[in-house]
């Protein structure tokens, strides 16, 4: 699941899994984060998923993919654009 909500100037964009999705830990992996894994892991919750949230400025443009333990890259289905190279958030 991917949330955006309007802060002020900037966006929240929540990033969320469901618990069971992937075992271990997961990162959400962008060029918002130079695509440096662990910057962003998601952490659990107690409605059960997991979930971060990125500030991000309205009117740009992200790709990013989700990386989890052992190498698994994934993406998220409900990207706005999907590539060969992941996924396209549009903020």
């Amino acid at each position: 699941m991917i949330r955006r909500q309007k802060k002020g100037s900037d966006v929240k964009v929540t990033f969320a899994l469901p618990d069971t999705s992937v075992a271990g830990k997961v990162s959400v992996v962008g060029d918002f984060n130079g695509w440096t894994p662990g910057t962003h892991t998601l952490v659990k919750r107690a409605n059960g998923t997991r979930s971060v949230v990125l500030t991000l400025p309205p009117g740009s443009t992200h790709r990013f993919r989700y990386l989890g333990e052992g190498g698994l890259w994934f993406d998220d289905p409900e990207a706005d654009v999907h590539t060969h190279e992941g996924g396209v958030l549009h903020v």
